[in-house]
């Protein structure tokens, strides 16, 4: 019993703090776009990397 008289005020400190992080994410706009990362790492630009051969591996008989 006397384990409640603990543990009931730290369960409603850590909601309040739940909240205020919760709060504080939303108010910076943290949440505003959930789709334009996801959207940008499909549409990623690799041209400088494709003007390059792959290197060769040392040792390797050259293909002529």
């Amino acid at each position: 019993m006397e384990s409640l008289y603990l543990l009931i005020p730290l369960s409603i400190v850590l909601a309040f703090v739940i909240a205020v992080v919760f709060w504080w994410a939303t108010r910076s706009g943290q949440f505003d776009d959930m789709e334009g990362p996801a959207h940008r790492i499909l549409m990623d630009d690799d041209r400088a990397a494709s003007d390059k051969p792959p290197p060769s591996k040392p040792g390797a008989p050259d293909e002529r």
